[in-house]
């Protein structure tokens, strides 16, 4: 199982940097693909705007059953979080209002034209 952490923004920050990112955000989760399709593009965004900003995965995909691990900057403070997703044919699947301070784990699930989140 492909395992890849991406991080909200990039930039230079140095190890003692990772130490206090990874203690300091309750944001950070793993997000589990179970949708049964192959993510291509991966948008997190706050409840509060109505932008997508960019593509988390950038050049990578997420196929189903593979995770990856989401973190966010030190200084990010905002809980409820709304996640898109397109699969390679470019269909579109949302989950809105995640309190990402609430929870480790999401797994993204997709049946019947119905999408729901399971979360840890």
């Amino acid at each position: 199982m492909k395992k890849q952490i991406i991080l909200l923004t990039v930039c230079a920050v140095m190890v003692f940097g990772f130490a206090i990112n990874a203690m300091a955000n309750n944001q950070n989760f793993t997000l589990v693909n179970e949708t049964g399709v192959t993510v291509d593009e991966l948008y997190i965004s706050k409840v509060s705007t109505n932008d997508w900003e960019e593509d988390i995965l950038g050049v990578d995909s997420l196929g189903d059953g593979e995770q990856v691990e989401v973190e966010f900057p030190v200084e990010e403070d905002a809980c409820k979080w709304d996640i898109m997703i397109k699969d390679t044919d470019g269909n579109e699947f949302f989950w809105r209002g995640i309190d990402l301070c609430e929870v480790e784990k999401i797994t993204l699930h997709y049946e019947n034209g119905k999408a729901w989140a399971t979360t840890e």
